[in-house]
């Protein structure tokens, strides 16, 4: 099972995307999903996370106010909205489940491929 990351593409700065995160066979409404980015030359990190039970959201610092996660049980889908995108944001952005938001990301599995955000100043 691969969680499967869409959306993302080439926009303008200031502009908005929402990436959706989507599963075959897998019900992503049992478990915390957490989107993460990797840039060039960076290491992975954590964006947000949904939790599965609650539905309660979580965001690292750097990322509170322009994304918003939330989730659609009915259609077995995360969103992460990104609004006002900055150059750097720039990044393959990538979702995965856990049984608990966690910091960090050797808890999650069912890694996908990633989808690329490229933003252009």
């Amino acid at each position: 099972v691969q969680l499967q990351a869409s959306g993302g593409g080439l926009v303008q700065a200031g502009g908005s995307l929402r990436l959706s995160c989507s599963a075959s066979g897998f019900s992503l409404n049992d478990y915390a999903v957490g989107w993460f980015r990797q840039a060039p030359g960076k290491e992975r990190e954590g964006v947000s996370c949904i939790s599965g039970i609650t539905g309660n959201t979580y965001y690292e610092d750097a990322f509170e106010g322009r994304f918003t996660i939330s989730r659609d049980s009915a259609k077995n889908t995360v969103y992460l909205q990104i609004s006002n995108l900055e150059p750097e944001d720039t990044a393959v952005y990538y979702c995965a489940a856990s049984q608990y938001c966690v910091n960090g990301t050797s808890l999650y599995f069912h890694w996908g491929p990633g989808t690329q955000v490229t933003v252009s100043s």
